[in-house]
């Protein structure tokens, strides 16, 4: 299986599935080596306080089983350091090595999957996966297509922002939307004060008792809702990124595409700007003589001119879609027998995705960044482009 790193300098390599470790058990090796999640963080410079409460604070918020409106899957997604630090928890520059066990991996889960083994799950990726991997296809839990594999991202994003908080960039992301009911446009301040405030982590409070509501009525009826997770990251300085493939923009939307159940991606005002004229779209720049430097009256870019950073906050729409396993009967094929089949699926899952996957869009932006960072610094280390153009 290939495609499992992301970055170029700053680099993130996972590996692990929903169940890893669930058919190694009682073979006389320590429970937390059963199986699980694992990532190789590359290019973390040396010096960088890193601690397992440090990525464990990134992890809960995407844990499983805390509310209602999460998946009754009981995983402690305890997260240990075992490479690439040492006294003080500094880091000396090596690839720092993270490991998560999986823990919640009983027996009668395992047979409760192996019982629709041959049942293809609608909206889920089993067909694919019979067709790339064959007889060999990891059939329990959805295996790397199971969002359980994002843990491992959020891990490695984790140290991405321990790199940025020393350069004063900050990344955050909320849910702005779910299930047709949308907040009030929300600036970042509005999600620093209220990030986190309820179990949903939508900044506008009135309107998020609105959708737990919304999400708890489409629970009791065995069904799910999808909604649009928003990521703002302010303090990201102009001229990040790549003109033509390696845009920035470009990098961005391969981090956030590449999360499972993610299915589009906007910048700025997005789609609203096809329904405007030039006029109307293109965002003024003006001296600002308080920071001496160029800024813009409006930010309907999302913070990006030609793909590249231009100073201003880098605002994100993400549209994520309804969790597809759902507890309602659906049709569907059993490739076992090759025959049509009606099938309801009474496996845990999410409600909606939108309350635990907004930490993995704030990981993959983070590291989206920082890898730029890097490409950038190395680029100026070989030009003679003349300073007065970096205090502008």
């Amino acid at each position: 299986m290939m495609g499992n790193t992301f970055g170029r300098m700053f680099r993130i390599t996972t590996s692990g599935e929903s169940y890893s470790g669930g058919f190694r058990k009682n073979k006389g090796i320590p429970a937390e080596l059963y199986g699980g999640l694992l990532t190789i963080v590359d290019g973390v410079p040396p010096g960088i306080k890193i601690t397992s409460e440090l990525i464990q604070k990134e992890l809960d918020k995407r844990r499983p089983g805390q509310s209602r409106l999460d998946t009754p899957r009981k995983e402690t997604d305890r997260v240990y350091v075992f490479s690439g630090v040492m006294e003080n928890d500094f880091s000396t520059g090596a690839p720092v090595g993270l490991i998560i066990p999986n823990n919640d991996i009983e027996d009668a889960q395992i047979e409760k999957h192996r019982s629709y083994k041959d049942i293809l799950r609608p909206g889920q990726a089993a067909y694919t996966y019979y067709k790339k991997y064959g007889q060999y296809a990891d059939w329990l839990g959805a295996g790397r297509a199971s969002g359980r594999e994002t843990a491992a991202r959020v891990a490695g994003g984790a140290i991405a922002q321990a790199v940025l908080d020393t350069m004063g960039i900050d990344v955050i992301g909320f849910v702005s939307e779910l299930h047709g009911i949308k907040s009030c446009d929300i600036t970042y301040e509005m999600a620093k004060t209220n990030y986190r405030r309820n179990e949903l982590n939508c900044p506008d409070l009135e309107k998020a008792d609105e959708m737990i509501e919304d999400i708890l009525k489409v629970k009791a009826q065995g069904d799910t809702c999808g909604g649009v997770i928003e990521v703002i990251a302010r303090g990201v300085p102009a001229g990040l990124g790549e003109p033509v493939f390696d845009k920035l923009s470009a990098t961005i939307a391969h981090g956030i595409m590449s999360i499972g159940a993610v299915k589009g991606i906007e910048f700025g005002d997005g789609f609203d700007l096809t329904r405007m004229k030039g006029s109307e779209s293109n965002d003024k720049p003006y001296f600002d003589k308080a920071s001496g430097r160029v800024r813009f009256e409006t930010n309907r870019a999302g913070g990006l001119l030609g793909g590249i950073s231009n100073g201003e906050d880098i605002r994100i729409r993400v549209a994520v879609k309804p969790t597809p396993t759902i507890s309602i009967p659906q049709s569907t094929v059993d490739v076992g027998k090759l025959e049509n089949t009606t099938c309801q699926f009474k496996t845990r899952n999410d409600p909606s995705i939108c309350p635990r996957i907004y930490p993995v869009c704030e990981a993959m932006v983070r590291i989206a960044i920082l890898d730029a960072i890097y490409m950038a610094g190395g680029y100026k280390t070989v030009t003679d482009i003349d300073e007065k153009w970096d205090r502008i």
